[in-house]
């Protein structure tokens, strides 16, 4: 950054002051929270991140200096929660995503369920025998609840990809048949009480964390000497007593 565009002093003493506020808030926030995802907790956790972000960029503008603190990312947070206070209705959004890497052992245990229930098959417009694999997907989906090809995917031939699971609050049930034609496009961040997010992207990064971890060396544990063996040679060279004194 160039010195014309540096920040100056008050600024980077501005966004020092506004850590320390928003540690304070931070901290008030947990001391009267109502439960362990208490909303006021996420928002101000949110604004400590974002607070101490700017200050760090700031300090190293002005001064060329970082915090020795690891700001987490806010990009992919959730906005503060606007939802009621105390929500009479919720709704739970989930979306899972899956591969389909074997498509023989898809299109067979869908054959196995046409077998038992061919007829109820038929009727619903799904032909497995067919050979189609949308067909396939339509007769299991059909047989099974989602937790359960959840837990048995690997038997359907599927892989699981990322997944996530949102709870929303609103003030009052929909009446029914509201959202049916569009029933994801309603879903408001703002009135997103928890989420839950499944990823391999996660376990990535916990492998990367796992290979910055410094090797132990063996070879010093090699070198060390053996306490036993030393006091063993010692004895074993020391001059047997006279059993005559």
């Amino acid at each position: 950054m160039s010195d014309a565009a540096q920040p100056t002093a008050a600024e980077v003493r501005a966004a020092a002051e506004a850590v320390k506020t928003a540690l304070d808030r931070h901290l008030a926030a947990v001391e009267r929270r109502s439960g362990e995802d208490d909303p006021a907790v996420y928002e101000a956790f949110n604004e400590l991140a974002a607070a101490a972000e700017e200050y760090d960029e700031l300090l190293y503008d002005r001064y060329d200096e970082v915090t020795p603190f690891e700001i987490p990312g806010t990009d992919d947070a959730l906005p503060p929660y606007e939802g009621p206070e105390e929500p009479n209705a919720l709704s739970v959004l989930i979306r899972r995503d899956y591969a389909v890497v074997e498509p023989q052992r898809l299109l067979a245990q869908a054959q196995r369920v046409e077998a038992v229930e061919e007829s109820g098959a038929s009727e619903a417009g799904f032909d497995a025998a067919s050979g189609s694999v949308h067909g396939a997907l339509g007769v299991l989906f059909g047989e099974f609840e989602p937790d359960e090809i959840a837990s048995r995917h690997k038997e359907f031939g599927l892989e699981e990809g990322d997944s996530t699971l949102w709870v929303t609050a609103s003030d009052e049930p929909a009446d029914p048949g509201e959202w049916l034609e569009a029933p994801f496009e309603q879903a408001d961040p703002h009135r997103v009480v928890c989420r839950f997010d499944v990823s391999a992207v996660f376990d990535e990064e916990s492998d990367d964390l796992d290979d910055d971890a410094e090797p132990v060396d063996r070879d010093d544990e090699a070198d060390e000497p053996d306490d036993a063996d030393d006091l063993d040679e010692a004895d074993g060279a020391r001059e047997p007593l006279d059993a005559d004194r």
